[in-house]
């Protein structure tokens, strides 16, 4: 598989399990994206765990090799948008999952 791709939580805990499906499916790829939220999220689990120094450690060294795309204005003008689309149908979902659409946009 080809392309950019912006890795939620999920998946950077399912690379950090050696999970061969999602391992398989990042194979070629050319460019990877962590968005700022999902690395708070993985610091915030590395941080409730029994072994926080080597969660941390191992986040470090996985974001020190990867593009961390931040939240700024135009992030907060998409989030706006996919949030009152999602309020209107009657589907809402996680704030940091849409604060991660927003980034993705």
């Amino acid at each position: 598989m080809t392309g950019k791709f912006l890795l939620d939580t999920n998946i950077i805990i399912a690379i950090f399990a050696e999970d061969p499906l999602v391992e398989h499916f990042l194979t070629g790829i050319s460019e990877v994206f962590i968005p700022c939220i999902a690395l708070g999220e993985l610091y915030y689990g590395a941080r409730k765990s029994s072994n926080v120094k080597a969660n941390v450690e191992k986040i470090n060294d996985f974001s020190e090799n990867t593009v961390i795309l931040p939240c700024d204005s135009r992030t907060s003008w998409y989030y706006s948008i996919i949030k009152t689309v999602l309020k209107t149908k009657g589907r809402p979902i996680p704030e940091n999952d849409i604060w991660i659409a927003a980034i993705a946009q």
